[in-house]
C-alpha cells in the first residue's frame, strides 16, 4: 500500500510502498477513504510530541470501510468507522476504571504510537472505531474526529455559558463556532493580529465578533477556548472573562505560559485543560453532529501532498480543515 512515511522529527515525509497491514485478534483493517490534517500532526512532525514510534505513518482523523476482520472483533465487512487519535487504552488502571480513559498511562495513539490514516489502509483495534454515517462525504466526517470532538469536549467544560471566546480560529473553532450558533449561544473569534480574512470568515459562520487576539470584544466572556498553542494567550483570555468564568486551553501543546498577576485569575476564575478524548465523547458527539448538519469547511489534498496540507496549515493557509483524500 502507498503511505506517507514519516523516519525523524523535523524530516519531510517520505512517499513509501509499505506491507499492507493485516488485523490483529480483535483488531479490524480499513481502507482509508480520507483524513484530516491536524495540529497535533504537526506537533509530531516538529518533535513537540516525546518519543514517537518511528518510521511512523501520521494521521488521526480517519475515516474508512472495514476491509479485512481480525477474530474477535466486532465490526463487519464494509461497515464505515472513524479512526480517532485514542487507539487503545489498557482497562485496568484507575483512570480506565473511573470511566477517564483519554488519561490513561498506557494509552496509544494514532499517528503518533500507533500507525495512523495517511496511508490507503490502517489497523484498528475494533473496540476504538467509533461508527460513522455511511452516507455523508468522508471529508466531511473527517475533521470530526478530532477537530469536533476535542472542541466538543472543551465546550462541555464551559458549561452552559452564553458568550464564549474562541482563540485560534481553525478547524476545531470553526467547527465550535458552527454549533454554538444551533445552540443559540454567542461566539467571539479571536484570530492573529491583522488576519481580516480569517475574522470575516468566523463572521460568515455566525461569529457575533471576531478580531485579532490583542483586541478586546465589546462583552465580557463567560469562558474561553484556546485552540491556538500560544502560552501568552493565557492571561490575555484571563483579562477577558468575567467572575465565575471558565479558561479551556484544548491543545496537546502549548508554549510556555509567562507568569501573570493574580488579580486576573482571582474572583473565582478558572483554567482547565483537554488531554485526548475518550469513546464516550465520540458516541454522544458524532451521531450529534450528523443529526444537526454539523459540517466543516474543508480544503481537499491528495495523500502524495500531506507535506504541503501541514505546511499550509501551519502558515494559516487552510480556512476550516485540511483533509488528505485517499
Amino acid at each position: 500500500m502507498r503511505a506517507m512515511v514519516l523516519d525523524q522529527p523535523g524530516d519531510q515525509l517520505r512517499e513509501a510502498e509499505v506491507a499492507d497491514p493485516r488485523p490483529d485478534a480483535g483488531e479490524v483493517v480499513i481502507e482509508v477513504e480520507a483524513c484530516g490534517v491536524c495540529r497535533t500532526d504537526l506537533h509530531v512532525l516538529d518533535g513537540e510530541l516525546p518519543d514517537p514510534v518511528l518510521p511512523l505513518i501520521l494521521g488521526h482523523q480517519a475515516v474508512g470501510r472495514v476491509r479485512a476482520v481480525g477474530e474477535g472483533a466486532s465490526l463487519e465487512v464494509g461497515q464505515r468507522v472513524g479512526a480517532p487519535w485514542l487507539a487503545w487504552t489498557c482497562g485496568e488502571c484507575e483512570r480506565c476504571r473511573e470511566g477517564r480513559e483519554n488519561l490513561c498511562a498506557r494509552a496509544l495513539f494514532h499517528g503518533y504510537t500507533r500507525d495512523g490514516g495517511y496511508a490507503e489502509l490502517m489497523a484498528v483495534d475494533s473496540r476504538f472505531a467509533l461508527p460513522l454515517d455511511p452516507d455523508p462525504p468522508a471529508a466531511e466526517l473527517a475533521p470530526l474526529l478530532c477537530a469536533g470532538l476535542i472542541g466538543y469536549r472543551a465546550l462541555r467544560m464551559c458549561a452552559d455559558a452564553e458568550r464564549i471566546g474562541l482563540f485560534g480560529f481553525g478547524s476545531s473553532a470553526h467547527l465550535i463556532c458552527r454549533l454554538l450558533v444551533m445552540q443559540g449561544r454567542e461566539a467571539y473569534a479571536f484570530t492573529r493580529d491583522g488576519d481580516d480574512e480569517t475574522a470575516a470568515f468566523a463572521r460568515s459562520l455566525g461569529a457575533v465578533w471576531a478580531g485579532g487576539s490583542s483586541e478586546r470584544p465589546p462583552e465580557e466572556l463567560d469562558a474561553a477556548i484556546i485552540f491556538a498553542p500560544a502560552g501568552e494567550l493565557v492571561p490575555a483570555a484571563l483579562r477577558l472573562i468575567r467572575p465565575g468564568g471558565t479558561l479551556v486551553c484544548a491543545g496537546i501543546h502549548m508554549s510556555d505560559i509567562p507568569s501573570f498577576p493574580y488579580d486576573i485569575l482571582w474572583e473565582e476564575r478558572s483554567i482547565r485543560s483537554v488531554a485526548n478524548l475518550t469513546r464516550r465523547d465520540g458516541l454522544e458527539f458524532l451521531p450529534m453532529a450528523t443529526r444537526r448538519g454539523l459540517t466543516p469547511t474543508v480544503t481537499t489534498y491528495p495523500l502524495t501532498d500531506a507535506q504541503r496540507a501541514l505546511e499550509d496549515l501551519r502558515t494559516g493557509r487552510v480556512e476550516g480543515s485540511a483533509v488528505l483524500e485517499i
